[in-house]
C-alpha cells in the first residue's frame, strides 16, 4: 500500500516536469519541490511501516502475563500452577502471596497495599520483569473486593464547612418547592446541580464510593498515588497502539467452586482450536437513542447495533428480544453469545452455554457474590450454568462504567484476546468491575 502512494506521486511529479522545468526558475524550483516531497514521502513510509509494526506486535503474549495466587490455599496455586502448564505461561511468572487460609471476597485497603498491591508492583519493577508485564491474572482464592478508604485526615473543618452549606442549599430547595412559582423550576435545577457538587465533595472526604474491584485497582498499581474516590479514566481506551506504560491489564481466574475456575481455561483453549460457534441472543430494551453518551437510550442503541454487527462479522445464528421482557426460561439452546439488560440480581435460566460462551449482563451487583455456587446474580449463575466469559460490578458501578456492548464485542470479532477486547473498550479504573475468564482466550481467532 505504501510503495503504491509511492508511486502514485511520483507520477504526479513526472506529469508536473514539462511545465515547471520551463525555465530556469522552474527548474530550480521542480528539482527543490521533488527532493522535498521524496523526503517527505519516505518519512512517511517509514512512520506508517512502524505504526503497522507496532499495532500487530501488541497481541499478548503468555511470557507478558503474571499469574498471581493465593500460597495459603491449595486450589489456588493447583489453578495457577494449571494454567501456566496449559498456556506456556514460564512458571517464574507464577507469584504466589500468603493471602490468609480462608477464603474471603474482602480485603481491607491497608492489607491491600500491604500484601498484594507492594509486593506485586515491586515485582513488576524488578529487573527480571521491568517493562515486560502487560496483564496480570488473579485467581480463584484472590480477594474480589478491596474496601474504602475512610476518611481524609486533617479535614475536619472543611467537611463542617460543606455539611453547613450543603443544609443551606436544602433549606432554599424546600422554599423554592412551597412558593412553586414559574421562576422556581429554573431556581430548583441550579440549586440540586449545587447541592450535587456539594454531596460529590463530602464523599470525598467521608471516603464514600472509594472501594473497588481488586482487579480494577491492580490496574493502577504502576500509578503510584492517585484520587480513590470513584473512578480513574483507563488509559488504555480508544488508546491507537493501544500502549499505555503504567496500565497494568487484568482478568480473573474465579467463580462458585475450584472446578468452574479451572474449566475456563480448558473451555477457552478448546474452543480456539476452530472458532466460537452457536447462537447468538441479544436482550434490548426498545428505548429510542437520545444520542447522550451512556445514557440508557445510547445504550440500548448499541445493543441493536450489536446484533446487526453479530449477524455481519460471524457466521452465528441471532435472535433478537427488543422488548422490556427478557429471554424466558430454556428459549436460548446452544448460546455462543449472550448480551442484554436489565433484570437486578435475578438471572432467568434462559440459556443453554456452548463451551467457550460469552454472557455479558448489564446491571449493577451481578459480581457481588462471585463464588456463591446458590446466587441469584448473573455473574456466578452464568458461570455456574457453564458460561466461559463474564463480566460484573461488585458495587454499584453506574452506567456509564460498562464497556459499551457493540464496541467490546468488535474487538473480539476481529480477533483480539479477551483482555484486551475488556480494557480497549471499558472507561474506568480503580471501580468496580471485573473480568472473569482467560485472558489470551480469543473466540474468534479464525475470523
Amino acid at each position: 500500500m505504501y510503495l503504491k502512494c509511492y508511486t502514485a506521486l511520483n507520477k504526479i511529479m513526472f506529469n508536473l516536469k514539462p511545465v515547471l522545468t520551463s525555465d530556469t526558475i522552474g527548474g530550480q524550483f521542480f528539482a527543490d519541490f521533488e527532493a522535498a516531497l521524496n523526503m517527505i514521502v519516505r518519512v512517511r513510509i517509514v512512520i506508517l511501516i512502524i505504526l503497522a509494526i507496532c499495532g500487530t506486535s501488541q497481541a499478548l503474549e503468555p511470557n507478558e502475563i503474571l499469574v498471581i495466587a493465593n500460597s495459603d490455599i491449595v486450589q489456588s496455586v493447583q489453578i495457577a500452577d494449571y494454567y501456566c502448564v496449559k498456556r506456556q505461561v514460564p512458571i517464574e511468572n507464577l507469584f504466589a502471596l500468603p493471602l490468609g487460609t480462608t477464603l474471603t471476597d474482602t480485603i481491607s485497603r491497608d492489607n491491600y497495599e500491604k500484601q498484594l498491591a507492594e509486593p506485586i508492583r515491586q515485582k513488576l519493577l524488578s529487573l527480571e520483569f521491568a517493562g515486560k508485564i502487560k496483564c496480570l491474572l488473579t485467581i480463584y482464592g484472590v480477594p474480589i473486593k478491596v474496601g474504602g478508604r475512610g476518611p481524609l485526615q486533617g479535614r475536619q473543618d472543611k467537611l463542617k464547612q460543606l455539611e453547613k452549606s450543603a443544609q443551606q442549599e436544602k433549606n432554599k430547595l424546600e422554599q423554592l418547592e412551597q412558593n412553586g412559582s414559574a421562576n422556581s423550576i429554573n431556581e430548583k435545577k441550579k440549586v440540586n446541580y449545587k447541592l450535587k457538587k456539594l454531596q460529590s465533595d463530602i464523599d470525598r472526604i467521608t471516603g464514600k464510593e472509594t472501594g473497588a474491584s481488586v482487579d480494577s485497582e491492580l490496574s493502577m498499581v504502576l500509578f503510584g498515588d492517585y484520587e480513590l474516590y470513584r473512578w480513574q479514566p483507563n488509559r488504555l481506551k480508544n488508546s491507537i497502539l493501544g500502549l499505555s506504560l503504567n496500565t497494568v491489564m487484568v482478568s480473573r481466574l474465579d467463580g462458585p467452586g475450584l472446578r468452574i475456575a479451572k474449566g475456563l481455561v480448558d473451555k477457552a483453549i478448546a474452543t480456539e482450536q476452530t472458532t466460537l460457534k452457536g447462537s447468538a441472543y441479544i436482550d434490548s430494551r426498545g428505548i429510542s437513542d437520545d444520542k447522550k453518551p451512556y445514557s440508557f437510550g445510547h445504550f440500548d442503541q448499541s445493543l441493536r447495533d450489536l446484533a446487526v454487527l453479530t449477524r455481519l462479522r460471524t457466521e452465528m445464528s441471532v435472535k433478537h428480544e427488543r422488548t422490556e421482557e427478557l429471554f424466558p426460561p430454556g428459549s436460548c439452546p446452544q448460546t455462543a453469545v449472550y448480551c442484554g439488560w436489565y433484570s437486578l440480581r435475578k438471572y432467568v435460566d434462559a440459556f443453554d452455554f456452548v463451551d467457550g460462551a460469552i454472557g455479558y449482563h448489564i446491571s449493577s451487583l451481578e459480581a457481588v457474590d462471585l463464588r456463591d455456587p446458590n446466587s441469584s446474580q448473573w455473574c456466578p449463575a452464568m458461570l455456574t450454568d457453564g458460561v466461559t466469559v463474564t463480566l460484573g460490578a461488585v458495587a454499584e458501578p453506574y452506567l456509564n462504567s460498562f464497556p459499551e456492548p457493540k464496541a467490546f464485542f468488535l474487538e473480539l470479532f476481529r480477533g483480539r484476546c479477551l483482555v484486551e477486547a475488556y480494557y480497549y473498550t471499558k472507561p474506568f479504573n480503580s471501580w468496580q468491575l471485573v473480568l472473569i475468564g482467560d485472558p489470551l482466550y480469543k473466540p474468534f481467532k479464525k475470523n
